[in-house]
């Protein structure tokens, strides 16, 4: 009788750390760096970088203060889990000298933006800033940065016709597997928020491109190339042997300028209109 009462408390005791560790998982997944409104104004204004805003002059995130003035597209970075979006400013300086708008989406609760992040909220904001950016005219991009690959592609299975191109960069295709790599005892169906971007992008058709780290120790190598398996589009690989997940070049000017050429290309190839039988 003893014995059995103390398996049923330990029993107990499994299940509350179980129900905890489930509830609180999302402080396991998202570590944002908050910052007042007006310290990230000033912060963004060294980078080159305006608020962005929506209709009822809430905080979105950041655009170029001075775009190009006839943009290629506009790019969306969907940054990823640690930080806030000024961080990534980098994306900006990189991409503006080819033609190309930039728009950097600061997550609910990260940064000066007021919420919570969950799947829920970071991708009701993301689509409701792809809506806002489609409607200025230029192809829109985007960007989703390990974490932000999820965000990518929950958007653009909710909007394939307003997203025209991919960049990945050291993405993953299932959250549960990379869960799984860390804590190997946690079975897929526990994990709370789970992005799964090998579903979402698996009928998206337009162009995309995939940065791969060579030895990414958080997502693992393998999970982008997995990812680029599944599209259905015209997609390409580009990698980086050596780097880690935090380690990657992304400093290159010939890197972006491939990038943008070939996204461009698979979108204009993707909206040709059929050729005409003889």
């Amino acid at each position: 009788m003893r014995i059995r009462t103390v398996l049923l408390g330990a029993a107990a005791l499994l299940a509350l750390l179980a129900a905890a560790l489930h509830l609180g998982q999302r402080a396991l997944l998202y570590f944002p760096v908050r910052a007042p409104e007006d310290e990230a104004v000033r912060a963004a204004a060294r980078e080159g970088l305006s608020p962005w805003r929506d209709g009822e002059g809430r905080l979105r995130g950041w655009r170029l203060a001075t775009p190009p003035a006839a943009p290629r597209a506009v790019l969306l970075v969907f940054h990823g889990n640690a930080g806030a979006a000024l961080d990534r400013a980098h994306y900006a300086r990189s991409l503006a000298p080819l033609g190309v708008d930039v728009a950097l989406l600061e997550y609910p609760g990260y940064g000066a933006r007021p919420g919570r992040p969950s799947l829920p909220a970071l991708s009701d904001a993301a689509v409701e800033a792809v809506d806002a950016l489609a409607r200025e005219g230029p192809p829109v991009w985007l960007l989703g940065e390990s974490l932000g690959s999820g965000v990518a592609g929950r958007v653009a299975a909710a909007r394939p016709e307003r997203v025209r191109g991919l960049l990945l960069v050291t993405p993953f295709a299932d959250l549960a597997a990379v869960a799984r790599r860390h804590y190997p005892f946690i079975p897929a169906w526990f994990v709370r928020d789970r992005y799964r971007p090998e579903l979402d992008l698996a009928s998206f058709l337009g162009p995309a491109v995939v940065l791969v780290a060579g030895r990414d120790e958080v997502v693992g190598a393998e999970q982008g190339r997995r990812l680029l398996d599944v599209l259905p589009g015209p997609r390409r690989l580009l990698e980086q042997p050596a780097a880690t997940h935090n380690g990657i070049d992304l400093d290159s000017g010939a890197l972006w300028e491939e990038a943008a050429a070939f996204l461009e290309a698979g979108d204009r190839g993707r909206r040709a209109p059929p050729a005409r039988a003889r």
